[in-house]
């Protein structure tokens, strides 16, 4: 069964990934690149037996793959940026494969700079990203193995807060910055609620990955030894840092005002909702 750790991309998803592969994935807490390979991204190419050829190829085999890893009879984390929906009236996941969620919500005004120096996007493009219904993103431009539906980022919230079909825990970004201990806490006796584990929270363990996974220490590794999930800008001809400003970024010393504006228009409700507004 699948406990999977979704967001919206640029939400702090790399980050909980981060941290939950230290606690679960070693005896003593401490991060390193590595061990973020014991929780993989869904869709990838290597939960598919081929290349997949379109969108509705994709939407077709996504179950099919998590049929696959519900026979392996054990838990496994997965991260994914999916909307929790459809395509076609393919449904991206269900409880027959589905154990539980974990949800990285983060404020819009500073996910659209974090979209912007990710994919090396104007501010336009970037608004324009998080408001198309239709909108998607790819790793390979000739496989659709790693095609990830997204939609809007207010659709892409909704989706998984509003599910009722599985147990689901949803974890606002700042709140890793302002009771970043209490927040993994949390984290982690959701975890083992859910998957009936009855130890109790490893105190040193759980002091031990939020310090080795610090937004610091995470950049330092990324500047020191690299980062292969970071992406290649054509546009800049460079890679660029995936652990950029993480709470640094701060939308009311970036963000134009005209910025602030549409996205506040565009998001009212569920930032009203959120306590974003």
């Amino acid at each position: 069964m699948i406990i999977w750790i979704a967001s919206y991309p640029k939400s702090g998803n790399t980050y909980i990934r981060s941290f939950l592969s230290a606690y679960y994935f070693t005896s003593d807490g401490k991060f390193n690149f590595d061990l973020l390979k014991n929780i993989k991204q869904f869709p990838n190419a290597e939960f598919f037996e081929r290349s997949l050829n379109n969108v509705d190829d994709a939407s077709n085999n996504w179950l099919l793959a998590q049929k696959k890893i519900k026979e392996e009879r054990k838990i496994k984390f997965l991260k994914t940026h999916n909307i929790l929906g459809a395509y076609n009236n393919k449904p991206f996941t269900t409880i027959e494969y589905t154990l539980g969620a974990i949800y990285i919500i983060r404020d819009p005004r500073n996910v659209i700079t974090s979209v912007m120096n990710h994919w090396s996007f104007s501010y336009d493009e970037a608004y324009k990203f998080m408001t198309d219904v239709n909108n998607g993103t790819k790793s390979n431009l000739d496989d659709f193995s790693t095609y990830s539906h997204l939609s809007t980022w207010a659709e892409h919230y909704k989706s998984w807060a509003t599910t009722k079909n599985f147990r689901k825990l949803i974890i606002k970004y700042e709140d890793l910055e302002n009771e970043k201990y209490e927040t993994f806490r949390d984290i982690i006796v959701f975890l083992n609620a859910i998957s009936n584990r009855t130890e109790r929270v490893n105190k040193q363990k759980l002091e031990n990955a939020i310090e080795s996974t610090n937004f610091s220490v995470l950049k330092n590794l990324e500047q020191n030894k690299g980062f292969e999930e970071a992406l290649y800008s054509e546009r800049e001809k460079k890679f660029k840092s995936f652990f950029n400003l993480g709470f640094n970024n701060r939308w009311k010393k970036i963000l134009p005002n005209d910025i602030i504006v549409k996205i506040e228009k565009s998001f009212n409700k569920e930032m009203k909702e959120i306590g974003y507004l």
